[in-house]
């Protein structure tokens, strides 16, 4: 990728139907009840059926050093989080943004990740070097994603006249953005180093990213498992083995806190 100038997603997710998906070895009856999609590469997704990612690693790792397991919850986003309010679940694994109006709803963990919302490019084009170069340009954006409500509200605080056509999946916006039907695309610059990592796509960045987001688990308000869990993210940052996971799953660094970063 051309122009890495920073350390670093809300995804858009596909849904699919609430089934018990998978649980790691160990007793069931201390098992963490937690939720995921199953289909947000490279957070939660299936290969040879079996639920893999970056966050299934790393609270099945968390678990484990506590002595529990992880009983599985597939289905779409909305519902995972309707589940988590209905305490059918106890916290949910899927790139959960940190905002407001959650954080007043649920207690979070420390963030285990950091997601810059950027506009990424082909290498080939040469119009877009900056942010302001999208005026005048298409870019896609996954419909009621964080991120593509970033780049609305960008362009309308700095009057940039730019289409932004939106998707109902990421794969969609990915194959136009690579197919040149669009001239550029706003996600998590960690869905987008995931992608080179799997694909080998030739994608640049556009200038600085325009937000960022911490990423953390939520539990109900007052639970006990979030101690629990920062004692073990921290333990895991300073082993490196954070580190690890974010360039097995994503080929770079999204857990490091980037410079300057002032979000929650």
């Amino acid at each position: 990728m051309k122009r890495r100038t920073f350390a670093l997603s809300a995804l858009s997710v596909l849904a699919l139907p609430p089934v018990l998906a998978a649980c790691s070895g160990g007793d069931d009856s201390g098992a963490i009840r937690a939720g995921s999609t199953g289909q947000s590469f490279p957070n939660s997704y299936q290969e040879d059926g079996t639920l893999i990612g970056f966050d299934v690693e790393l609270i099945e790792t968390i678990a484990e050093a506590l002595g529990r397991s992880v009983t599985w919850t597939n289905a779409d986003f909305s519902g995972l989080m309707g589940q988590l309010e209905a305490r059918k679940l106890e916290t949910v694994a899927n790139n959960v943004a940190v905002t407001e109006e959650r954080s007043a709803q649920y207690d979070f963990t420390e963030p285990y990740a950091y997601m810059g919302a950027v506009v990424a490019a082909l290498g080939s084009n040469t119009e877009l070097n900056e942010l302001a170069d999208i005026a005048g340009h298409t870019i896609a954006g996954v419909l009621g994603s964080n991120n593509t409500t970033h780049l609305e509200t960008w362009a309308a605080e700095n009057g940039v006249d730019v289409e932004i056509r939106t998707y109902e999946t990421r794969d969609g916006a990915m194959q136009d953005l690579l197919a040149g039907r669009v001239d550029g695309y706003i996600q998590s610059s960690g869905i987008f180093y995931a992608e080179m990592q799997k694909s080998g796509a030739d994608l640049k960045f556009v200038g600085e990213p325009i937000a960022w987001e911490s990423v953390a688990f939520p539990f109900e308000k007052g639970s006990e498992l979030v101690a629990q869990f920062n004692e073990q993210i921290t333990a895991l940052r300073e082993a490196g083995t954070l580190l690890e996971l974010s360039e097995k799953y994503y080929g770079d660094d999204v857990v490091t806190e980037p410079e300057g970063y002032t979000g929650g």
